[in-house]
């Protein structure tokens, strides 16, 4: 019995409208009396036109009070009440009565929320979920459709009842062979009586598998101490090879210390010739860059020149052709050198070679002749370039 069941049960008596007040302290002790009115009082709610002895004065009329209240509580509540607790009146009879109180109780709050729900349904006629009603639907399909295959697997059971109820008559039927029956103890006790034999062999060598172990134990420590000292005098002797491995060692270590050094050196110098590969690529492809620039600027001064020179229409500069000409020295043979005869102011004439060593002096007498007329000046001054581009 605990508290918390006599606290339930004494207000759902309460609740329920039980005309006398119970307390905590009635079931302290057995009190037959007040468990047998509570029993009819519950019964008389449960079924009101039920009719149960009261008599309750000898041993036997409790017994047979008791026996009718379980029997109509079991077949009308299909509640199972423990007799013998009932029987004692005390707080595990309370447990009992508990478990009619509660269906009461619980019947009571249900009606409660059925008459609200009535009510609230009054006060809404117009007003209807048909959306709250489809899962008891759904529940209700389910629930049909489970039934009637439990009744088909039902029916098919008790179609081999008749195969089944022979079977089992002839079982219950068969008389017990006492010979078979001895067979099977003898056999019973045999395999016992072995076992117990194998269990006391197995005490009895005990004894001597402790003995066998005790000196297996000792002859691995005596291994133990041999393997120890083996290991301490190896340890305490030099070996014969020592001083020619130190020696060795020593000269690997020169050795390594050389070759780090080399490698260090070499590593040095591979940069290095990079380095000064990469300055000789660079001052190559300016060197080649300027070529070409000055390349450029000499055919730009051609161009010009020839433009300008093209718009004059007479020439004082008589130019003798060689043998030599511009396709020669486009098929790359050596040209001979030519010789220009330039006239200038008071009839001096100048004559120089128009090869590329003769540049300067070709200059100079172009200097000369230009303090002529304008037109002998750029009519001389094209020639002359046009002659220092094809010597070079």
């Amino acid at each position: 019995m605990s508290f918390r069941d006599l606290r339930n049960f004494t207000e759902m008596m309460r609740a329920l409208g039980y005309p006398r007040l119970i307390s905590m302290e009635n079931f302290r002790s057995p009190n037959f009396p007040l468990v047998a009115e509570i029993l009819i009082w519950l019964v008389k709610r449960y079924e009101p036109q039920m009719e149960i002895p009261s008599d309750v004065d000898t041993e036997s009329d409790r017994v047979f009070f008791i026996k009718a209240v379980a029997q109509f509580m079991a077949t009308k509540a299909h509640v199972k009440l423990n007799l013998k607790r009932l029987y004692q009146a005390d707080g595990y009879a309370v447990k009992e009565m508990l478990k009619i109180t509660s269906i009461l109780y619980n019947a009571m709050k249900t009606k409660e929320n059925t008459d609200g729900e009535q009510s609230n349904d009054e006060n809404s006629k117009f007003k209807f979920d048909l959306g709250s009603k489809i899962a008891d639907l759904k529940v209700a399909r389910q629930l049909g459709s489970d039934i009637t295959a439990k009744g088909a697997a039902l029916f098919d059971l008790l179609g081999h009842e008749e195969d089944l109820r022979e079977s089992r008559t002839a079982a219950i039927a068969r008389p017990l062979e006492i010979t078979e029956t001895e067979r099977a103890l003898r056999a019973a006790v045999k395999d016992v009586t072995e076992s117990i034999q194998m269990t006391k062999d197995l005490l009895n060598n005990v004894s001597s598998d402790e003995a066998s172990l005790e000196a297996k134990i000792e002859k691995k420590k005596q291994d133990l101490e041999r393997n120890q000292k083996r290991l301490q005098t190896l340890q305490s002797v030099r070996p014969a090879f020592m001083d020619e491995y130190e020696k060795i060692e020593e000269d690997l270590q020169k050795q390594y210390q050389t070759y780090v050094e080399k490698f260090h050196n070499l590593s040095f110098l591979e940069r290095q010739l990079d380095d000064h590969h990469r300055a000789e690529q660079e001052r190559f492809e300016e060197a080649e860059m300027a070529m070409k620039t000055r390349q450029n600027k000499l055919k730009e001064e051609e161009k010009r020149l020839m433009r300008s020179g093209a718009k004059d229409e007479d020439s004082d500069v008589d130019i003798p052709e060689d043998e030599g000409s511009d396709s020669d020295i486009d098929d790359g043979q050596q040209p001979r050198p030519r010789h220009a005869q330039i006239s200038g102011r008071g009839g001096a004439r100048f004559i120089g070679s128009m090869r590329g060593g003769d540049s300067e002096e070709l200059r100079v007498k172009e200097r000369v002749h230009l303090s002529g007329s304008g037109r002998k000046k750029k009519r001389r001054k094209v020639v002359c370039v046009q002659r220092i581009v094809r010597s070079t």
